[in-house]
């Protein structure tokens, strides 16, 4: 692969999705007819909260993981996440024997933290600020010798999550449409590659919270826009999309739509009704945003991308007020 920075090919993806076989999950496709219904539209999930470590994040990780030569190895990894990323890169590292170390920002949720810790990665915190993120992995990294793993910038970490698009399409080939939910980017932009080298002329969407719409203003601007804290229920996508990752969604013109959190935790709910799984409210934003542009997606094959399942039960986002 190239420079870790650099956007994978498709090539990459097809060699992520060899190299992590072994240890990934084949996720399923779910439907539900009241959601159909609902939305006007053919409804495909995508349910990677069924993934190992119970998110997509697992693919990019092991990716990255089982990407790296014996010597890089053996000085193990260090990340930066919220949670999902990390308690991803855990597990990876653990089906290889070595040790991962994870930043996590103040107020990450519990039950993601507990995950991380389970898997054996040593736990370093920080405040609650993309550049605390950055500064304190950094410092692990001097301290420990460890490769650093971005969570969406690395190329790596986008090739294994372009196997979903893979998978996806050899389950449901005649999609007229995918929507994946937007944060960083690694998800967005793997995707996004994978999905146009199979279906070059496929609609692309990304579903991107009203309180943390980087993504949108930096294409509607044509250039990353930095000067914003993200205030969003949705923990999950509080990052700013990174540089190589809004390259990609420019390049294969993914188009964002915005929700609010008030919307998104009314899909959640009719996820978790309808489809009787338990889902993130990060990822509720996809269904959100269908439902909100109902006239867009209408009478279409629409794939959606459930990105993960680890919610806290104690603090459910629809016993607090929305925005």
């Amino acid at each position: 692969m190239s420079h870790p920075h650099a956007l994978p090919t498709v090539a990459d993806i097809r060699n992520a999705a060899a190299r992590i076989a072994p240890h990934a999950v084949v996720t399923p496709v779910l439907r539900s007819e009241a959601l159909d219904a609902l939305a006007g539209a053919q409804l495909h999930f995508k349910c990677e909260n069924f993934q190992r470590g119970g998110a997509f994040k697992f693919r990019g990780a092991c990716n990255a993981v089982w990407s790296l030569d014996d010597a890089d190895a053996r000085r193990g990894v260090v990340t930066h996440s919220s949670g999902n990323h990390g308690s991803a890169l855990a597990l990876a590292a653990a089906t290889r024997g070595i040790a991962a170390h994870v930043v996590v920002p103040d107020g990450a949720v519990q039950a993601k933290l507990e995950l991380i810790a389970r898997a054996g990665a040593v736990l370093h915190r920080c405040a609650p600020t993309q550049a605390a993120r950055e500064a304190t992995a950094a410092q692990v990294q001097r301290d420990t010798g460890a490769v650093l793993v971005h969570p969406y910038t690395d190329a790596r970490v986008m090739a294994g999550q372009g196997t979903i698009a893979l998978e996806l399409l050899a389950q449901v080939p005649a999609l007229d449409a995918l929507i994946t939910p937007v944060g960083g980017g690694g998800l967005a932009s793997g995707v996004a590659i994978a999905a146009h080298a199979l279906r070059p002329g496929l609609p692309l969407f990304a579903a991107e919270p009203a309180g943390a719409d980087d993504a949108a203003r930096s294409l509607a601007a044509g250039r990353r826009v930095e000067a914003m804290q993200p205030d969003t229920v949705c923990d999950g996508l509080r990052a700013l999309v990174g540089e190589p990752n809004l390259q990609a969604l420019r390049e294969h013109a993914v188009t964002v739509i915005t929700v609010t959190d008030a919307q998104t935790i009314a899909a959640m709910r009719l996820i978790w009704r309808e489809l009787r799984i338990i889902v993130e409210v990060s990822c509720a934003t996809v269904l959100a945003a269908v439902l909100q542009q109902r006239e867009r997606f209408a009478g279409r094959r629409i794939g959606l991308v459930i990105t993960g399942g680890n919610v806290d039960l104690d603090a459910l986002p629809w016993v607090v007020s929305p925005r």
